[in-house]
Order: structure tokens, then sequence, then C-alpha cells
């Protein structure tokens, strides 16, 4: 690397019909990195020759952004020879080939003799806290390759104090250097120009809705959600939850059918609407304008769509994680995992205290602390690589 020269720093791309919040994630810290530490960074996003085109020109579009396709980034390609033989050595080709200078696994693992600084993002630790959720096999995947990453000396970056707590809770005997990034996010203007009463009018909503804009898992917990709405019918009182997002999860298939079926049985299609996956700019526009973002979740690293709330000034009803006090700090309504009576009073109150057609801007200061996560961020990388030598 030369001195001065921009840090090539790898990524791995995370398509976003698996998990939104991690494709938007780092579309957020690239475009974090572009304006907070312009010529800083290189984001180098290496991904498979299958990949989504939209979902990969999208991110090329941020500037410093390169998109490298190739087979050696194709679903768990290399996995096996980077545990077994301490290294995906068709993915090393490829960074060595990018004159990569360090890099960031989320979700992957290039193996314990990667000749690279690594950092490894540990997102929550929800396998552990909430096994349940987790076919063993997948939970014993997520436990493996958490501990070869711990065991392989990476940077461990966390997304939250909580996160951090359970990191310490759960492998006392780490001794790998740590770091929390709290993900902040200022979406791009070129997503804003959509107008929200279009989008609104277009999906046939009325004036008044809230907006559930989590991914389809058991744990994003939609289910008390439906009985809260279920309890407003008994009371008379009409709500409409407008909710979008992919309706896969490779971990339990069929569960979004089973749940929607539910929701007919009980009468309530005309109050809990799913749009499915729907354009960013349109999930902007029912964010800006919707009475208040509800984020029901049983489990939370760092929630994107609540930070995505909070740079508009969006209402917010969540539920009590300490994670979700620690994000919010305390501006917004909360109610326990499995209380749908009390979700059922807040959504009354939030709905009798929302205006009609309030169009919602970026809140003041929004970008100082969106600048603050791309320090942290930067910081985390550069201390990798200052004791990479050493390890």
């Amino acid at each position: 690397m030369s001195p001065g020269a921009p840090v090539r720093l790898a990524f791995t791309h995370i398509p976003r019909r698996l998990w939104a919040g991690g494709y938007n994630y780092q579309s957020n810290l690239f475009a974090a990195l572009a304006q907070f530490r312009p010529g800083e960074f290189s984001p180098i996003l290496f991904a498979g020759n299958r990949d989504d085109d939209a979902d990969l020109a999208e991110l090329a579009e941020i500037p410093c952004v390169e998109v490298v396709r190739s087979a050696a980034f194709e679903g768990r390609a290399g996995l096996a020879a980077a545990v077994a033989l301490g290294l995906d050595r068709t993915a090393a080709a490829e960074f060595r080939r990018m004159r990569i200078d360090a890099v960031f696994e989320a979700a992957r693992f290039f193996g314990w003799r990667l000749p690279y600084p690594a950092v490894a993002w540990f997102p929550d630790l929800q396998h552990r806290k909430l096994p349940q959720l987790f076919p063993a096999a997948a939970r014993w995947r997520r436990e493996a390759g958490f501990r070869v990453q711990i065991a392989s000396g990476r940077t461990i970056m966390l997304s939250s104090e909580s996160a951090l707590g359970d990191f310490r809770k759960y492998y006392p005997r780490a001794t790998n250097k740590t770091s929390t990034v709290r993900f902040a996010t200022r979406p791009s203007p070129a997503l804003l120009t959509t107008n929200p009463a279009e989008v609104v009018a277009q999906y046939q909503l009325p004036e008044k809705y809230f907006y559930l804009p989590n991914q389809f898992y058991r744990h994003k917990n939609h289910q008390v959600v439906v009985d809260a709405l279920a309890i407003l019918v008994q009371r008379g009182f009409d709500v409409v939850v407008c909710a979008t997002g992919s309706t896969e999860d490779p971990q339990e298939r069929g569960y979004f059918d089973q749940f929607m079926a539910q929701v007919r049985s009980l009468g309530l299609e005309q109050r809990f609407l799913h749009l499915g996956m729907i354009p960013m700019p349109h999930v902007y526009a029912l964010l800006r304008a919707c009475s208040a973002l509800i984020n029901p979740s049983r489990f939370e690293g760092w929630s994107t769509t609540v930070e995505e709330a909070k740079s508009f000034g969006v209402p917010m009803i969540l539920s009590d994680l300490d994670v979700h006090r620690e994000q919010a700090a305390g501006a917004a309504r909360y109610f326990g995992t499995d209380d749908p009576t009390t979700l059922a009073d807040h959504l009354i109150r939030a709905s009798l205290d929302s205006e009609v057609s309030i169009i919602r801007y970026p809140v003041p200061h929004q970008n100082d602390r969106v600048a603050a996560f791309a320090a942290d961020f930067a910081n985390t990388v550069r201390s990798s690589m200052q004791i990479f030598p050493r390890q």
C-alpha cells in the first residue's frame, strides 16, 4: 500500500432479498465513507456472477465503490477450504489480483491463514440468546463461524453496547480486539425525490397508516402486530399497518404463507397489508409519511429501520429491547414482545396524535451522527491494520 493511497477494503455482497438490513447497512456505510472520509477508503465489493444486477448497479453508483464479479464468491464457495486448510484460496487470489489491503468479513470466513488484516462483523448474537428460533444446523454453522473468526484473531466489530455485552458474556475467554460501531444513516437525496403522497396513493393506503418494513423472519415478530390489530377490531378502532420486505426465510420456508393465511382467517387483510419488496425510494416515501414506525422484533443487533426512522424524526413504537432503548434514547413508545394489548394502546395514541398528510425531511445534525459512524468504522479498520503484523 502506497503512503497516502486509499485503503482498498474488500467487502462481499449481501443480497437484498436474503438480508435487506445487511444490504442497506453496506450501502449506507459506503455512502458515509465517501462523504465523510473521502479519499481514505476504496470499497471493493466482491459478488458472485449470479448476484442481482440491479442490487449491484445501485451500489456501484456510490462514489469510489468498485464491483468485482467472480465465481469465487458464489454462495459458500471456498468455505470448506477456509476451515479445513486455513485459506479460501480462490477468494484470496481475487483479493491479490485486486490489490486488497484489508478485508471486512460479514457472514463470511476466508481462513485463519488469510494474509490480510480482517475485521469480522458480528451484527448480533441472536443464535445464542434465542436458540429456539434456529434449526440446529443453522445454529451450529453460525456458532462455528463466530468461533473460527475469534480463534483466527480477527478484530471483532459489534453494532451496539448491548451486542458487546452479549459477546463478552458468551465468549468470556476471547482476547480479540473489539470495537463498537453504531450505524447511522442519511439517505441519498436521489432516494428522496419520489413524492410520498403519490406513493401512498399508488399502494392505496389511507392517510394514516403505520409502517413495518421488517423482513419476514419469525423473530421479527409480526405476530404481535396482528394480535394487536385483532384487539383493536374488538375495540372498534380502525388501524392499518403497511408491511414491506422480503418474504423469504431460508430457515423456515412457508412461514409467510402460513402467516398471511392467519391474517385472512382473522379478517384482517384490509388492516395488515403486505406490499412485498418495493423500490428503496418507495420505502423512504412510506417511512416519511407514516403515523409511526413499528419494530416488534424479538432481537436486534442495531436496527436499520430504527436508524432510518430517526433520520427523519418519525415517531417509533418499538419492542422493549435493551438495544432499542440504547438506540432510540427513550424517544419511542415501548411494548413487550408478547404484549399485544400495550401495542394496541400505543397504536391508538399514536394514531390520535399523528397529523394527516405530514411529510418529513432529514432532521438537523443527522450528518454529525453519520460522520461519527464513518469515523468509528475507519478507526476500527485502521486499528486492525496496525496490529495485523503482530498477530
